[in-house]
């Protein structure tokens, strides 16, 4: 009796086990080489930067124009400078691959210190805002250099920190499980940026600048924390690869050899193009709904969670689908192609006034958003040759951040510009409307499209060639002509 119990009790264990893991969001990412708590406990770098960007991007804008009567101009300034940081991030990826250390880290030291950047800029910040809100003694001049600091010290420690922990875990991760470690990563930064939202909004909602100056500074706290977290006990020590008198390439030499292999300079240019064509309309959507399709508030912001779902679908399939060795610039298409539909859908909601065909739009944008990201991150870590690996995603981060920046200022700048010349009559009586604005930003996303399916397109042919030269090697030597 007692062993046919145990034997039960056995299977049952074993049942319940396997369920647990399949029910485990990304449990297959794990390997033995990264196994699941440690690849857990590694992506809490995404958490951080996520909350960095939330402050960014987020709740600092509001409360800098709103509380603290900032004029808006000065805060759209302040927000733009953590982007003069994101082309120094190749820089930063080439510093690591060839860090010299008798310590024997080469990711560990830039983890650090874009971890202490991102607390000083915290740290200060709050400070910096109440002085360029003009509530103090000292003059104006003080209050701009010292909030100008504090933006540029965190981005560029976000900056940083995503970098070399996205080069870390490329280290770490073997090959066959990058694509869904890359869709965890990409899934904890959604995670982070939605909880940070939601606890600051909780926090500040009763404001004071008593109050925001406890939430910043807790905030740079709470980040610190979970990088020393992140980056503990993650690289292995190798003193001979970061010995002093080790021969070290420049940064220019790299980059000629990194330049040199076939296509990598187009694989830039499509991610480049590919991010501004999703970009574009970041900050347009809300307002679209609300002036266009007289959505409420709510309504609204219901289309950031809808957004986000999207963006999640889009992690999940090129998880699958990349992980069975699909090719990633081919996906990145099918990415691309997605967003034709989405964007067509979005132009259409408002002469057919369809808040469902919207709806669709939005969500499909956030799909092909998100696999378009996945794809050419996930080929920019599989692509990376061993000693080039913190260079190549430097050059990724660079590019997209930076395509993201000028998508957003672009987008705002010529949704403002055509917009007021429609409604004063200079494009016609049949565009005097608020939608021609946002209508021309879509559009030009659709054309923007079609140009990324042209760079992509050689990707793709070059991918299948690679795959196919072996094959037709071992034909060839099987059945000599």
């Amino acid at each position: 009796m007692k062993s046919s119990v145990a034997r039960l009790n056995a299977r049952l264990a074993g049942k319940w086990q396997g369920l647990s893991l399949a029910m485990l969001p990304f449990a297959d990412a794990a390997s033995d080489a990264l196994p699941l708590p440690r690849l857990l406990r590694l992506s809490l770098f995404q958490v951080s930067v996520g909350m960095a960007a939330v402050l960014l991007i987020g709740t600092l804008n509001r409360v800098m124009i709103v509380e603290l009567h900032v004029p808006a101009w000065l805060v759209a300034v302040m927000v733009s400078l953590p982007l003069i940081a994101a082309p120094f991030r190749a820089l930063v990826g080439f510093r690591s691959d060839h860090h010299a250390s008798l310590l024997g880290w080469r990711r560990v030291p830039y983890l650090w210190f874009g971890a202490l950047l991102q607390f000083g800029g915290l740290a200060i910040m709050p400070f910096a805002l109440i002085l360029l809100s003009g509530d103090s003694n000292a003059p104006p001049i003080a209050g701009r250099i010292a909030a100008a600091l504090a933006f540029v010290m965190v981005g560029a420690g976000l900056h940083t920190v995503q970098t070399v922990g996205l080069a870390l875990a490329t280290d770490i991760a073997p090959p066959k499980t990058r694509p869904r470690v890359v869709a965890l990563l990409c899934m904890m930064l959604l995670i982070g940026m939605v909880l940070s939202a939601l606890i600051f909004g909780l926090l500040l909602r009763h404001f004071s600048e008593i109050r925001l100056i406890q939430v910043v500074q807790g905030a740079g706290l709470v980040s610190l924390a979970i990088n020393v977290m992140a980056l503990w006990r993650q690289e292995p020590r190798d003193p001979v690869a970061t010995h002093p008198d080790r021969e070290r390439p420049g940064f220019a030499e790299a980059w000629a050899d990194f330049s040199a292999e076939g296509q990598s300079v187009r694989r830039l240019v499509a991610l480049g193009l590919g991010t501004i064509a999703f970009s574009m309309q970041d900050v347009l959507l809300e307002p679209y709904g609300g002036q266009v399709l007289h959505l409420t508030v709510g309504q609204t912001t219901a289309l950031t969670a809808w957004l986000a779902c999207g963006g999640l679908a889009g992690f999940g399939l090129g998880a699958r689908n990349l992980g069975r060795g699909a090719d990633p610039y081919r996906l990145a298409g099918y990415a691309t192609l997605v967003g034709l539909p989405a964007f067509t859908s979005v132009l259409l909601a408002a002469p057919m006034h369809s808040v469902a065909l919207f709806c669709l739009g939005v969500g499909l944008i956030g799909f092909g958003a998100g696999l378009f990201a996945h794809c050419t991150l996930t080929a920019a870590m599989n692509g990376a040759r061993r000693g080039q690996i913190g260079l190549a995603l430097g050059l990724w981060g660079a590019v997209q951040a930076s395509a993201a920046g000028v998508a957003v200022a672009s987008g705002g700048l010529m949704r403002d510009g055509i917009g007021a010349l429609a409604l004063a009559g200079r494009l016609g009586a049949a565009l005097r409307s608020t939608a021609t604005g946002y209508d021309c930003v879509y559009a030009v996303e659709i054309l923007l499209m079609f140009a990324t399916l042209v760079a992509v397109g050689p990707l793709v042919r070059k991918h299948a060639e690679a795959l196919t030269a072996p094959l037709l090697q071992k034909r060839q030597l099987t059945h000599p002509v």
